[in-house]
């Protein structure tokens, strides 16, 4: 009778009720094992899995280190979230909301700045001016130029793409390995918005990179958020948490707030407190509160 080979390794796609298993020799489409479903278990790409190799079955799902559930995909190293300077516009917002949640999910983040060419002296200016500041709180940025800065981030880890369309994700894998040779939006990212024509969940192997491939959702939302999961995702705030009057302060109405202080000081960045304030009454919003803040102003 012939032994069961049990194998170790890790899905990078799935269509319907078959896994794409990626292992030392190669790869093989597997099926999940039915005690799966009878635990309400649900292996998802990313996936660290013991597999038989004769049966092609999954029969474990390793532990994981982190998990997203629009998109469903676990074991992320980072995420790259790329922006564009121009065109469109450069989105404070936005960027400020990717960087929440991802930190949220324990998810190391590079931000990538495309189209900086395009920027009059006064545009470029202003834009460096985020970039500095997103560097000096501990975040790295670099520009779609910096290709091998960029590999070299992206070398042996799982990523996650998320950006508008038209920021120039496409074009900047493109770079990333030549024969690619992908189309505008033909692929979707990790919490991105855009086009999105996959129907599944992949990764997709760039040189010795893993970049994952998402069906994307029509809007970012907080989810599985509360208030202080929001408030301290914000990392400014965190390193001065213990310096503010109140044990569990909000930064918003609250007397000799350290972190209002910071902000009228210039030291925090006021846009990076006033989309803060934004995303606290998205979530009252959500939860039928529906209570309004106003923009701190200097």
């Amino acid at each position: 009778m012939k032994q069961q080979s049990s194998m170790q390794g890790q899905i990078i796609g799935n269509i319907s009720d078959l896994y794409k298993v990626k292992y030392k020799d190669g790869y093989v489409n597997c099926k999940a094992r039915g005690k799966f479903k009878n635990k309400n278990l649900r292996p998802v790409v990313g996936d660290k899995v013991i597999f038989d190799l004769d049966k092609q079955v999954i029969t474990e799902l390793l532990p994981r280190k982190n998990e997203l559930i629009r998109p469903s995909i676990c074991n992320i190293d980072q995420a790259l979230i790329v922006m564009s300077a121009i065109e469109p516009k450069f989105d404070s917002y936005l960027l400020d909301k990717m960087i929440s949640i991802i930190t949220f999910n324990k998810i190391d983040i590079i931000v990538c700045f495309t189209k900086l060419d395009l920027l009059d002296e006064g545009q470029l200016i202003n834009i460096n001016n985020y970039i500095n500041y997103y560097q000096k709180i501990g975040y790295i940025v670099i520009s779609n130029t910096q290709i091998d800065d960029l590999h070299n981030l992206l070398k042996n880890k799982i990523t996650a793409v998320t950006g508008q369309s038209g920021v120039g994700k496409s074009s900047l894998l493109n770079k990333l390995d030549s024969n690619l040779n992908l189309k505008t939006d033909s692929i979707s990212y990790a919490l991105g918005r855009g086009k999105h024509t996959t129907k599944h969940v992949e990764l997709i192997e760039i040189k010795d990179c893993l970049i994952a491939d998402t069906p994307g959702f029509s809007s970012l939302g907080f989810y599985n958020m509360n208030k202080q999961d929001i408030r301290d995702s914000i990392i400014e705030f965190s390193k001065h948490m213990n310096d503010c009057k109140y044990r569990d302060c909000f930064h918003i109405k609250e007397d000799d707030c350290i972190i209002r202080q910071l902000v009228d000081k210039g030291i925090i960045l006021k846009s990076r407190y006033d989309n803060y304030l934004k995303f606290i009454q998205e979530k009252e919003d959500v939860n039928g509160k529906n209570i309004r803040i106003r923009a701190f102003e200097k």
